[in-house]
């Protein structure tokens, strides 16, 4: 987009003019998708992931501390703590809804803590999954009477397990939180929790390179 300005604009307005034009641009979404010891992996509004260490500012955003289990970080002025996988976006920048911000594994995974029914889980994302797959061994340890819901069956790479349809009062992932969420319980072993359409439906879903990111729609 261009600027005009015509010359018999007062100086003083050119001076205001130029101050707008120079503002430096601020973050109005971090993520973070690494944490270490003094310094953090973020992608600011989507972008490619930045290593950043304690002291430092990119963007608007300064990281104050940073340990395996959160990060602190200044943002428009205050502290905002997000652990591995939450999001932070800032009302004056966007849409205000809450958003996740993922880093692709080696293999192109995306994979990010979340919680099932208020239980942490680890979840895989998969496209191809109609509904959030929990494994029967997690609902037990969750106290879901799966085997009250809808018996069926689910086809897998080695056949067709047994499944039941369940609906989840809640599932949560980063700053994203949906409730009565439509779920399958199967009879198999697995080493995440699926998280299907039944909950990706509700999302805008933005890919760049190895990072993934989630705004809930509605």
């Amino acid at each position: 987009m261009q600027n005009t300005v015509r010359s018999k604009f007062p100086a003083y307005c050119m001076a205001w003019l130029l101050v707008l034009l120079t503002a430096p641009a601020f973050a109005t979404s971090v993520g973070v998708v690494g944490l270490f010891r003094d310094k953090a992996m973020i992608s600011i509004d989507g972008s490619p992931p930045k290593l950043i260490a304690a002291g430092q500012t990119v963007q608007g955003v300064k990281l104050l501390s940073s340990n395996s289990d959160a990060a602190t970080f200044e943002i428009d002025g205050k502290q905002r703590t997000l652990a591995m996988g939450q999001s932070f976006a800032s009302p004056s920048g966007g849409s205000g809804k809450p958003s996740v911000t993922l880093s692709a594994d080696p293999s192109g995974h995306f994979i990010a803590p979340g919680s099932v029914n208020g239980s942490s889980v680890m979840f895989l994302l998969d496209t191809g999954a109609s509904s959030v797959v929990l494994p029967a061994a997690e609902a037990k340890r969750m106290g879901i009477d799966y085997k009250a819901g809808q018996m069926m069956g689910a086809s897998t790479a080695n056949g067709i397990i047994p499944a039941w349809r369940v609906t989840f009062n809640s599932v949560r992932v980063g700053n994203i939180s949906l409730n009565q969420v439509e779920g399958l319980v199967v009879e198999t072993s697995m080493p995440a929790v699926l998280l299907g359409m039944s909950f990706l439906n509700r999302m805008d879903m933005k890919r760049e390179g190895q990072i993934m990111t989630l705004t809930q729609r509605y």
